[in-house]
């Protein structure tokens, strides 16, 4: 297949003998005119989409900054871990022991009462909750040892109450399994 290039300069002789009918200089010259009447016009909207897509990358990168910095989950809190190495062991000590507590916790039956455990939950958040503000706090204020002492005692509560809900559950567990074993041992 030949190109256009190829194919006009075979045929120029048959394009240079006939000329183009009448009329044909002014329809073009009212074609070009009216395309400078339209292009003017296209120029005009660019520098206003500019602007537009200036302004949403503007936005768009706004917020993204916006929420990592102020919104985002993990923002401004600190762990005893970011104030010292020593601080570091001991926040790894009681968070290895209460999550074995709460995996312990979460094993044990509590029977045919799912509220309970529902409560149980809701507790635990609720003291996950104190402990995300004196994160704040210490971001606030990291060297504060009164922040810090009480992080600290904050892990110390959890431990003591969730160990004290352990007993319990183990205690209401045993006496459940012991009076199944007498119920069946009466029917006997």
């Amino acid at each position: 297949m030949k190109t256009i290039d190829e194919y006009i300069r075979e045929n120029r002789d048959h394009f240079d003998g006939t000329e183009p009918p009448a009329g044909h200089f002014k329809r073009f010259q009212a074609r070009l005119e009216a395309q400078a009447v339209i292009l003017p016009q296209r120029v005009r909207v660019l520098p206003y989409l500019l602007r537009a897509a200036a302004v949403a990358i503007l936005v768009t990168l706004s917020s993204l900054w916006t929420w990592e910095h102020v919104l985002s989950p993990g923002a401004g809190k600190m762990t005893l871990s970011d104030v010292s190495p020593e601080y570091r062991q001991v926040e790894t000590y009681y968070v290895q022991q209460v999550n074995l507590m709460e995996e312990e916790i979460m094993e044990i039956p509590m029977g045919n009462d799912p509220v309970q455990k529902e409560m149980l939950i809701e507790e635990l958040k609720n003291m996950d909750a104190a402990y995300s503000e004196l994160q704040t706090d210490l971001n606030a204020n990291p060297q504060d040892e009164r922040v810090i002492n009480a992080m600290i005692e904050h892990y110390q509560r959890k431990v003591e109450v969730m160990n004290y809900i352990l007993s319990q559950l183990k205690q209401v567990n045993n006496n459940n399994q012991l009076n199944e074993t007498n119920d069946e041992t009466v029917r006997l």
